[in-house]
């Protein structure tokens, strides 16, 4: 198989994101409760974003980026609102960069 980055939605509705090179055989373990005790104590889930890379190295890179997005970005990025990611990014910058003299 080829690796993979997935984001898994919780029963709780939290998000969590993870890569592999057997997407199948992964969830299989997260459904069991193997590999992440933060996932299992949060099953059922389901896998909502799924997608493949061509070499490990980028999955996991890719791993990492997403899961320094805050849940709107994951959700824009999980509906396929490739148009809307640019804008999140901003939006989290410029409330970065907004200092309390902003709000005077």
């Amino acid at each position: 198989m080829e690796p993979t980055v997935y984001i898994l939605e919780c029963r709780d509705g939290a998000y969590y994101v993870g890569s592999t090179t057997n997407l199948e055989r992964r969830i299989a373990e997260h459904h069991a409760g193997v590999g992440s005790n933060w996932v299992s104590s949060r099953r059922p889930v389901q896998v909502v974003y799924s997608q493949m890379f061509p070499s490990l190295r980028e999955a996991f890179e890719a791993e990492r980026q997403l899961k320094g997005w805050r849940r709107e970005k994951k959700e824009a990025l999980i509906r396929g609102e490739w148009d809307n990611l640019p804008e999140l990014a901003d939006t989290r910058l410029r409330v970065v960069l907004r200092g309390p003299q902003d709000d005077i």
